[in-house]
């Protein structure tokens, strides 16, 4: 899935990915897709319960190796 925006949020804990997410968010146009790469484990369910908040679709979460990749669709 090739996202228009990737951030990398490696190395921070909550809530910095979600508060750089929501930034980045803000930028981008509607349908246009964000790849948030982290390594905080809370991360998976941090961004769960973002996307209901926001309205935000988060389309795919996955882990690869010790990372975890959220990708969000911007409503």
């Amino acid at each position: 899935m090739e996202a228009n925006r990737d951030l990398d949020t490696r190395g921070l804990n909550c809530p910095l990915p979600i508060l750089k997410a929501k930034k980045a968010l803000a930028e981008m146009a509607s349908g246009q897709l964000l790849k948030v790469i982290a390594t905080d484990p809370g991360s998976m369910r941090d961004f769960q319960a973002f996307a209901r908040q926001t309205g935000n679709e988060l389309v795919e979460q996955t882990t690869v190796a010790d990372e975890f990749i959220h990708v969000l669709k911007r409503r």
